[in-house]
């Protein structure tokens, strides 16, 4: 099993407006002509890529949780046009709703070992993700999530 990473999912308030967000994405390189991929671009390129493409994901923390995650198919390093290095991680564009887990704010990304990620949520957790963002919020700060 692969390497994870972890980052804050900075101006999402909900997992559903990361999917609205990802969809209108594809949708304007899809109308524009471009390559239809989901991809974060990042400053720093990961040492470990290798074990990140190699069944890795991105963990996104949203309003103080990990909840969702992506699966990592691709790191692209480049440099922009102002000469500065830089990384694509190509995503899956499909989300995988995980346990939350607590994470307080940081920059930039971090690694996540399989063994502290949370588990992805299974169809008999559906209900957990119909409940209302903010009733899910309340119920995690309440460590009942």
């Amino acid at each position: 099993m692969g390497l994870n990473l972890v980052k804050l999912c900075v101006g999402v308030d909900s997992v559903e407006d990361l999917e609205t967000w990802i969809r209108f994405r594809l949708n304007e390189k899809e109308r524009a002509g471009e390559e239809v991929i989901q991809f974060h671009t990042t400053r720093m390129t990961p040492k470990r890529a290798e074990e990140l493409v190699d069944g890795g994901s991105l963990y996104w923390v949203i309003k103080g949780n990990i909840q969702v995650r992506q699966v990592i198919n691709e790191i692209r390093p480049f440099t922009d046009p102002s000469g500065i290095s830089r990384c694509r991680i190509v995503l899956e564009p499909t989300l995988v709703h995980t346990e939350w887990q607590p994470r307080r704010a940081f920059q930039g990304w971090r690694y996540l070992k399989c063994e502290d990620a949370p588990r992805d949520l299974k169809s008999s957790d559906e209900g957990l993700t119909a409940l209302p963002q903010e009733l899910r919020r309340e119920l995690a700060e309440l460590g009942l999530l």
